[in-house]
């Protein structure tokens, strides 16, 4: 018998699992059946709490796409592992250090509910991305030209503890997100695919984006996503230190007033349901 909780931040959604109190055995094809939207649960992510593998974290928290495969990081899902670990009574400490395949982030719960990350510092490395250079054409400095079926695309490479690639774009709204998306996802160029946002820069404090998450598809929302969107900007003069994302299924704040070090995210978790599932 699984028990779990079905969580979300901005339409982001997520199964919770706790790992701590009974180890985690769920294959990859167990995940595809849970995350199906119409025979399983249905999920972008799942996420489960573990026992700390770092000495100086709290927790240990792994993340599953609804395709089975394991992701590093994810930025709504610190939130709403926060916010399971303090329901489920596993600690009452208000701030939290995590500790994924992407690296450390902490979590702080504050007054006034919301839910505060830092983020790991944003890596433009190519090769820590990974971002494979030999297969595009050099646009600008930190951007990159990618060919695709649907046209060329300038991609800002960058990692937040995963892959991710970043468009701006003139209008977001009216975009194929799935196809384009798809098509960049899985360019040569990211040899372990990437998520991928497009970017729309209404003022220096406030985009309009929508993400491909590899393993996922589109998404309502998306933390890393944020997050390295909000650096690209940056890293490229077209932003402010503070910035408000309005994602699809809601707002983030994003904030990197240095241009260095971890980035700060600020939203949500909501609780939907708890439920058990018989395996």
């Amino acid at each position: 018998m699984l028990t779990f909780c079905k969580m979300h931040s901005l339409g982001n959604d997520f199964v919770v699992i706790d790992g701590v109190s009974k180890p985690f055995d769920l294959s990859p094809e167990q995940i595809c059946k849970l995350a199906d939207r119409n025979r399983g649960i249905g999920f972008d992510q799942l996420l489960v709490v573990a026992p700390p593998s770092q000495t100086d974290c709290d927790f240990e928290y792994l993340i599953y796409n609804a395709d089975g495969s394991e992701a590093q990081q994810c930025g709504n899902g610190t939130r709403c592992v926060t916010d399971f670990v303090r329901r489920q009574q596993l600690t009452a400490k208000d701030t939290l250090l995590w500790h994924s395949q992407g690296g450390v982030v902490k979590t702080s719960v504050r007054a006034d509910g919301l839910i505060e990350t830092w983020m790991p510092e944003p890596i433009t490395d190519l090769a820590a991305v990974p971002f494979n250079p030999e297969v595009t054409a050099q646009a600008a400095d930190g951007e990159h030209t990618l060919e695709t079926e649907y046209g060329a695309y300038t991609v800002f490479p960058v990692s937040m503890g995963n892959p991710h690639g970043v468009i701006f774009v003139d209008d977001v709204i009216n975009l194929d997100v799935a196809a384009i998306g798809g098509a960049l996802s899985n360019h040569p160029a990211f040899p372990e695919r990437a998520n991928v946002g497009f970017c729309q820069i209404i003022n220096d404090g406030f985009v309009r984006l929508r993400v491909f998450e590899r393993g996922a598809a589109e998404t309502l929302a998306c933390g890393s996503g944020a997050s390295a969107a909000v650096a690209a900007g940056r890293l490229s003069n077209k932003l402010a230190d503070k910035v408000k994302v309005s994602l699809p299924g809601g707002k983030l704040k994003v904030a990197w007033p240095n241009g260095e070090g971890p980035i700060k995210l600020i939203g949500d978790s909501t609780f939907v349901y708890q439920g058990q599932l018989e395996l």
